[in-house]
């Protein structure tokens, strides 16, 4: 089930108050939500005229919107770390602690059926993984391996995971194709492990037919993913001072950025089949922005108007997605409302990037709403 938390309404400044409770990090808050708006600024195109940066790589490489959604599961590990530890100082055991993420899990993967079914639920061709259906796992997995490893342990199921998913695709037979490499090109868009999964478990019900990006095999690397937020998490919680833990987290972006451009070359970087390479990559990435984010709000203080509209549409994360879903085109609104409005404009990419910020702005309207009356929808 879905809780609302509603506090006072006579709060008449609530951002402050939210950045004023002991041990919270603005920083990440703001990083949250800049990550979901980007999330829907990319996810709502007005058409596939979009500029390159708002628009996928076709299969091997990266750009700037294929590092969105790691940074949000990224995000979920750090505040793993917080939540938990939270809970545990008012007595939380680690078995009600894995009951509450096992029953956020089953929320949030609920959530993400329904709005796959959208708008006629056919079950013929009813779509199983999704966005929310990954983060749901992985969420899930990282949990479990949060509360009952420590810190060097959970960097070993980093690696075992990284190079086990690494191992699976390289040098596995894919049934009917052959050994990647010797038979078939590495990484070939159908005739790969993953995809052969995906047909064999749930044909009929993924994204591209085929294959699925967020399919079950690719769900392995996501997990590390997360678990790279939560030795973030940890890191943040040592006892180093706020320069030390910014310059770390810095250090190990940078790091993480270049160990995942070097293992392009062996392992591309793929965001469709979730690639290791591509997990270091955007972890590194992940990890210099909320460095510069921890600097500038944590460190420095530096908070005011422009921190105000990332932790509003923070807040309600999962509540945005939900709406910019329901306003894209499973209704066939969109297409109706672009073609009434922004499709005359030239050139067509700036057509398209209006329409796009246009959703984000309604979206942020009702989270803006939401949060001034204190409500906070939480699975």
């Amino acid at each position: 089930m879905v809780t609302i938390a509603n506090a006072k309404p006579e709060i008449s400044q609530p951002e402050r108050e939210l950045q004023a409770r002991p041990g919270r990090l603005v920083s990440l808050d703001v990083f949250r939500g800049i990550t979901i708006a980007a999330m829907i600024l990319v996810n709502e195109p007005g058409s596939p005229a979009a500029f390159w940066p708002l628009k996928h790589a076709s299969w091997n490489g990266w750009t700037p919107t294929d590092l969105i959604f790691p940074f949000f599961l990224f995000i979920v590990g750090v505040s793993l770390v917080f939540s938990f530890e939270s809970r545990r100082r008012r007595g939380d055991s680690r078995r009600a602690l894995m009951l509450h993420a096992l029953r956020r899990s089953v929320v949030i993967f609920a959530i993400g059926l329904l709005l796959n079914g959208l708008p006629h639920f056919n079950l013929a061709t009813w779509r199983i993984p999704g966005v929310l259906q990954r983060i749901a796992v992985a969420y899930l997995a990282a949990a479990f391996i949060t509360l009952f490893f420590r810190t060097k342990a959970r960097m070993a199921w980093v690696v075992v995971l990284l190079l086990g998913y690494w191992a699976l695709m390289r040098f596995v037979v894919v049934p009917g194709y052959g050994l990647p490499t010797r038979d078939i090109p590495f990484l070939h868009p159908n005739a790969n492990l993953a995809a052969y999964i995906d047909r064999r478990l749930m044909m009929g019900h993924l994204w591209e037919g085929t294959r699925d990006p967020e399919g079950v095999l690719s769900t392995i690397p996501a997990i590390a993913s997360v678990l790279c937020g939560v030795l973030t998490g940890d890191w943040l919680r040592s006892r180093r001072n706020t320069t030390q833990k910014a310059v770390g987290m810095l250090a190990a972006g940078i790091v993480g950025i270049v160990a995942g451009e070097l293992w392009h070359i062996w392992f591309p970087i793929n965001k469709n089949l979730w690639t290791s390479s591509y997990v270091l990559l955007s972890a590194g990435f992940a990890l210099v922005c909320l460095a510069i984010c921890y600097w500038t709000t944590d460190v420095k203080f530096y908070r005011g108007w422009w921190t105000k509209p990332p932790i509003i549409f923070g807040s309600n994360a999962i509540a945005a997605y939900v709406i910019s879903e329901l306003l894209g085109g499973a209704f066939g609104w969109k297409e109706r409302f672009f073609q009434h409005t922004f499709a005359h404009v030239r050139p067509p990419g700036l057509a398209s990037l209006l329409y796009s910020l246009t959703v984000v702005a309604v979206c942020f309207l009702p989270v803006w709403w939401m949060y001034r009356k204190r409500i906070f929808l939480k699975a």
